[in-house]
């Protein structure tokens, strides 16, 4: 009888856990990187623009976005993470930015902590981003399950991430992957909303990807390696010494940003992806168009900022449209198709 409230209460705990290391913690990637600073952009030192024609705005599964800005899934479930989860919706409709939250897993098994999810009341016209984990389709989740979550959120789509690496190294991961693609096949053709398939870091290959569009995914997150190490932060929450080796071993493990949006989108000209993984800054979002992306999403500063104030949340978004527009004019380009189409990103050799 109690084994649902344990387990809720272990979920609980682990998000709150996840946001403190995230915060106190070093947890990004040692060695390996975003793969962006293979690149650099062109300058154009007469780029015969009016700096205020610039047009940074973009659509990303049918709804218009301000800037192509993605405040990435990171958390919920508690307090604190209500908190932040209001702060950066605040934030994401004043700029007219998406924004998904973290996995929602939490408040299916404890209904009552799903108010720390439900930022539609503070986001009205934003493109919004329920989430649960892929794997949970092998634990007993189903349509139903993933209906409440985009219930909750009001969400514009649902994303399904997909997390191996993190699951082998969590206490009590959920690790039976067997005859996963065709349950979020199924889902896809079921559910009301667009399913977006997201990696957490250590990115999603062409091939799996090639996959993931023929089962019915309707937009890719790369998810890259080179920023936070979900590994390491499962290493500082380990419980016995084999979990922290394991994390640490892992910390580098995975595919480069970069190298992710390359690869898919030489396989899959027109799906909507996402670059996400390591980026930091609008230059890092630039790039990440530039080499093909639709949007660019971004965690950790936001969480930063976010744990700050609202203040810090809306000076982060002032600055990264700031830079992504530096970007558009010292390359002589308008619009985001024009810098994607300008050839003004090269691969340093």
């Amino acid at each position: 009888m109690n084994a649902p409230t344990n387990i809720s209460a272990q979920t609980q705990n682990r998000k709150a856990d996840h946001i403190r290391i995230c915060l106190e913690e070093d947890v990004q990637c040692d060695q390996i990187t975003n793969g962006l600073e293979r690149y650099r952009f062109t300058h154009c030192c007469l780029p015969e623009l009016n700096h205020n024609d610039i047009d940074i705005s973009t659509t990303f599964l049918g709804k218009h976005l301000s800037a192509p800005l993605l405040i990435s899934s990171m958390t919920g479930g508690t307090e604190q993470a209500g908190m932040i989860n209001q702060r950066l919706a605040q934030v994401a409709q004043h700029y007219k930015i998406a924004m998904g939250v973290g996995s929602q897993r939490v408040a299916v098994e404890k209904p009552q902590v799903a108010d720390t999810f439900a930022i539609r009341k503070y986001a009205p016209d934003v493109l919004l981003f329920a989430n649960l984990g892929a794997v949970q389709l092998n634990y007993k989740y189903g349509l139903d399950q993933c209906l409440r979550v985009v219930d909750i959120l009001e969400a514009d789509a649902l994303i399904l991430h997909i997390n191996p690496l993190q699951e082998c190294i969590q206490s009590k991961g959920d690790t039976n992957f067997r005859g996963l693609l065709d349950k979020i096949s199924k889902l896809c053709f079921k559910l009301p909303v667009p399913v977006i398939a997201k990696e957490v870091g250590n990115g999603i290959s062409a091939a799996i990807a090639e996959k993931l569009i023929a089962a019915g995914v309707a937009a890719i997150d790369v998810a890259g390696a080179g920023g936070t190490s979900w590994a390491k932060v499962e290493s500082e929450r380990a419980e016995n010494p084999l979990q922290r080796r394991l994390g640490r071993t892992f910390a580098d493990w995975g595919l480069p940003t970069a190298e992710c949006i390359t690869t898919i989108r030489a396989i899959a000209k027109d799906v909507p992806l996402i670059a996400s993984g390591g980026l930091r800054h609008g230059l890092d979002v630039a790039a990440a168009i530039a080499l093909g992306a639709d949007i660019a999403g971004l965690a950790m500063p936001f969480l930063q900022a976010a744990a700050t104030s609202e203040t810090a949340v809306s000076e982060l978004a002032e600055v990264l449209i700031a830079e992504i527009t530096t970007v558009l004019f010292c390359t002589g380009n308008t619009t985001l198709y024009q810098l994607k189409h300008s050839g003004s990103l090269q691969r340093i050799e």
